[in-house]
């Protein structure tokens, strides 16, 4: 890609014109920029430079690259060659993190893979390991701050130790205008106009009835291009107003705040009122706990699920005699292969029984391991389970891909790797992202026998397990009574997708392979 600044301009020294696009375009590779510096040691070249270089190059280089830019101002200052490291987005869905902790101090040495600080966002904490080699000359945010937009500056890497003093007293650069034209459509080119434009009307009505947007649609329908200010984006956001039937104001049709006050004020639109906190009694005690940027989308997507889907409830009884008996079994194998004496041998958990069980049901009802999409409904070929974790943080969901076609073993193996990530904060967005059916199994702390449990959108389907309990039962073969294991689960469906009939038919297939844990073999 190449940027020109100005096609020429005229050296009043000596009367030679030389193109300034020489000098402000580069490729993106090491040579594009060895080649700026090379050009620099022609005598007009650096006289066009240091009269130019801070009034012409930062203020005319229009560009939607933030590395561009970036490269452009370290070579318009005196600072020595450095890398400025801001906020990734480190999952779809996230907007802001929060600086969980530095793993490194300035100064310190980095390896390509280091971890260099902890993140939260809002699925995880999650870790950000160094992108380049080099030393870190300077933290910008310390730890602890939250509401950290993506693109802001967090940190400087250089390459040479001598160079970390030079950053000392530096102030975080503003690249507000890159990190929004990175993650947003670049709008129109302004026209040049050396008035200001007339204010916008005081109420502006929209092209088409104002509607709300279901947490569904705004969810699954594909992103459209609109040109929206942050503070109109952040009202209609509030308000639950779709931006696709406002008509902007401003410049190029972009929405602003006053656009969104007059779609308020529709009859159409007006929102529900909020409910107000209680007062506090006089003397009352409490303590109030700010909400981590997971807990806050816990408490969304829920709130979501509860109140826009139709949650319709299935129980069955479950006799497990057989798949304790089997699992005990196979722990005792696993225990006497082990040769090793310090070497610690896998044990085998009901929870991964119930796994594979849920998966090989998914296969002979597809139904149930599907999506919905708004205007149809997407059945999911592969059986991605996501298994209910909880952590300091809050509940995660990582997934066991394929949960089908692996054996009880495995299936035990991962899950064990991928609750510990996830109690310590390390999982990966492609380990808890895009699950199709969900287990929540709150039976293994033995108090709970049975729950209910919220569907996780889009998936149509949620299984809550609950704990083994003895049960007096008929023995119709002496003729007596006998004690049986029975545990209790309740499958949580979505009726837009899965009728009665479907569900009951799901659990049918789940209830036959843990009462008959043999036939899961097949």
């Amino acid at each position: 890609m190449v940027v020109c600044v100005r096609s020429s301009f005229r050296n009043t020294l000596n009367g030679v014109r030389v193109p300034f696009s020489a000098v402000a375009a580069a490729s993106f590779t090491s040579a594009g920029h060895e080649q700026m510096r090379s050009l620099s040691t022609n005598p007009n070249v650096a006289a066009l430079v240091g009269n130019y270089k801070k009034n012409v190059v930062l203020k005319n280089l229009k560009t939607s690259n933030a590395n561009l830019v970036q490269m452009a101002r370290q070579y318009c200052s005196n600072l020595p060659s450095h890398n400025v490291v801001k906020l990734p987005a480190l999952s779809p869905t996230m907007e802001t993190g929060t600086i969980a902790s530095w793993q490194k101090k300035e100064g310190d040495q980095l390896f390509e893979g280091d971890l260099l600080c902890e993140i939260e966002t809002d699925k995880a904490t999650m870790g950000f390991e160094t992108p380049e080699e080099g030393y870190l000359a300077k933290i910008f945010l310390p730890e602890g701050s939250k509401d950290i937009p993506i693109g802001k500056p967090l940190c400087i890497i250089v390459q040479d130790k001598e160079d970390v003093a030079a950053f000392a007293n530096y102030k975080a650069p503003d690249f507000s205008s890159d990190k929004s034209a990175a993650s947003t459509p670049v709008s129109p080119p302004k026209p040049p106009v050396s008035t200001p434009p007339p204010p916008p009307p005081k109420s502006v009505a929209p092209s088409k009835p104002v509607e709300k947007v279901s947490p569904q649609q705004e969810f699954h329908k594909p992103q459209q291009k609109i040109f929206v200010t942050p503070f109109a984006k952040k009202l209609a956001k509030e308000s639950g107003i779709n931006l696709t039937n406002i008509q902007g104001s401003g410049p190029h049709g972009r929405i602003l705040a006053s656009d969104i006050e007059a779609a308020k004020s529709q009859p159409q639109s007006q929102a529900l009122p909020t409910k107000s906190l209680p007062e506090l009694a006089v003397g009352e005690s409490y303590t109030d706990i700010p909400l981590t940027n997971m807990r806050k989308t816990i408490a969304k997507r829920l709130t979501e699920s509860k109140t826009t889907i139709p949650h319709y409830y299935l129980t069955a009884d479950i006799d497990v005699d057989k798949v304790l008996a089997l699992r005990a079994k196979l722990n005792s194998f696993l225990a006497s292969s082990v040769k090793d004496k310090n070497e610690k041998p896998q044990k085998l958990s009901i929870n991964d029984f119930i796994i594979k069980a849920t998966a090989k049901a998914c296969k002979d009802v597809p139904e149930a391991n599907s999506f919905f999409m708004d205007t149809f409904v997407r059945q999911n070929d592969n059986v991605d389970v996501s298994v209910a974790v909880s952590t300091d943080s809050g509940l995660i969901t990582p997934i066991v891909r394929n949960a089908d076609l692996k054996g009880i073993s495995r299936i035990s193996a991962e899950v064990a790797e991928l609750a510990k990530k996830a109690r310590e904060g390390k999982l990966q967005p492609h380990e808890y992202q895009g699950g199709t059916f969900t287990v929540s199994n709150l039976g293994m702390f033995g108090s709970v026998s049975n729950f209910s449990a919220i569907i996780n959108p889009p998936q149509s389907c949620i299984l809550a397990i609950g704990a083994p309990k003895k049960v007096v039962v008929v023995d119709e073969e002496n003729n007596g009574y006998k004690t049986k294991n029975i545990m209790q689960v309740t499958m949580s469906c979505d009726h837009r997708v899965v009728d009665g009939a479907v569900g009951a038919r799901y659990l049918k297939y789940f209830k036959q392979y843990l009462e008959d844990p043999k036939t899961m073999l097949l």
